[in-house]
């Protein structure tokens, strides 16, 4: 087991909040095995990117010797989460559950190590607890402290409807910490109350409380609002490996660093190794490639993330990049040019609304890989081709 150290960095890696960082150092300081609990509601039957992000620190954890929950929600499944929704959601049947349930622990495999993963199911202990048991739950906490909960409170103000069966989930996710004896437990900063709910009920219970590890929410393609299959800006983990390559290359550069800490197994030091050679002038691109195949290689295979790159490279080759194009010379503002207003200076756009949309339809490139955010910034001197649409180009230099 590594030194307390190396492995608080490890654990501390792309997270947003650690409660209480005393407390983890503390357990790591003792050397001995810790529970690790997550627990994952099987609401769909496929997982993005986004979903994984948890997943890989608890591949972190296992990789430091410490024992590993999957839990799956099949109770709280039932009941169905509120978090961040406006509205009651609707409760998944017994058998959607189960059908998503199978399909989560086929998934979770991809990264997760199975000969050292425990997989639960929470109906295992509340099945036994009934009705009375529950209303003793219920009782253990106030409307008053659920009403605390940021989106409960937006919607009491609002005047739109709780119902009752709610205001339990958070009880039952919290009474899961305490049903395993759990030592940590990770979750989306959007479960904040959720998981501290699991150290005041381990706290009422006599039991040693839990550290409470928040992970951020990873933005999607777009890079603004979270990654969604709702909002089709999502990587799916069972994408083709052509699919996942294009998606991956089509991010912005500043993202990239973000898919890196939250995403990537490769070590901090290597990471840092990697921005420190792009801003010493190394291609960004060929670290987003980097990238690309390592997502590959771990949901398919080492073969299909050469075979994706192959594909990307005889695709963009045979974009016909015409030899003579128009060619421009721009100054770098110090915080970097937008892109719609450069391809209106060069000429490619007519105004850069025009711009906007062209980048929502996927018809901008900039050396072939497709630009997604149509609030990108070219923040570093440098040559490049731009393109617009199939046959509008220009090469332009940025000093």
């Amino acid at each position: 087991m590594a030194d307390w150290q190396t492995a608080f960095a490890e654990i501390k890696r792309g997270s947003d909040e650690i409660l209480i960082e005393e407390e983890l150092i503390e357990r790591l300081k003792s050397g001995k095995p810790l529970k690790i609990k997550a627990g994952f509601d099987p609401t769909a039957p496929d997982l993005h990117l986004g979903h994984t992000v948890l997943i890989n620190k608890l591949r972190t954890f296992q990789n430091l010797g410490h024992e590993v929950i999957f839990l799956i929600g099949d109770f709280t499944g039932l009941i169905g989460d509120p978090t961040g929704k406006n509205v009651t959601r609707k409760p998944l049947t017994k058998e959607q559950v189960l059908e998503n349930a199978k399909t989560y622990q086929e998934q979770v495999f991809k990264i997760l190590d199975p000969e050292r993963t425990t997989i639960r199911f929470n109906s295992e202990w509340f099945d036994e607890v009934g009705a009375a048991g529950m209303i003793k739950l219920a009782a253990s906490q106030t409307v008053a402290r659920m009403l605390e909960r940021d989106d409960f409170k937006k919607r009491y103000a609002n005047g739109q409807p709780i119902a009752i069966h709610e205001f339990l989930y958070p009880l039952v996710q919290g009474w899961d910490s305490v049903a395993l004896e759990a030592d940590v437990e990770l979750g989306g900063t959007d479960q904040r109350f959720n998981l501290l709910m699991g150290r005041e009920l381990q706290k009422d219970q006599g039991q040693k409380q839990q550290t409470v590890l928040m992970m951020p929410l990873l933005e999607g393609l777009d890079g603004v609002q979270k990654m969604s299959k709702s909002l089709n800006n999502y990587i799916g983990i069972t994408d083709s490996p052509t699919e996942m390559f294009g998606k991956v290359m089509s991010i912005s550069d500043d993202l990239m660093w973000r898919y890196y800490d939250l995403l990537s197994f490769k070590p901090l030091e290597e990471v840092q190794l990697l921005k420190d050679e792009v801003a010493n002038g190394k291609n960004p691109r060929d670290v987003k490639i980097a990238l690309a195949q390592e997502l590959i290689a771990r949901f398919h295979t080492e073969q299909d993330a050469e075979a994706a790159l192959q594909d990307f490279i005889q695709r963009f080759q045979k974009n016909a990049i015409p030899d003579d194009m128009p060619e421009f010379e721009f100054a770098l503002e110090v915080d970097g040019i937008a892109i719609g207003n450069l391809l209106k200076q060069a000429n490619l756009v007519a105004s850069t609304s025009d711009a906007m949309r062209m980048i929502k339809q996927g018809a901008v490139k900039i050396d072939g890989e497709k630009v997604s955010d149509t609030r990108f910034k070219i923040e570093q001197a440098g040559e490049a081709v731009y393109q617009v649409g199939k046959r509008k180009f220009a090469r332009i230099t940025l000093k």
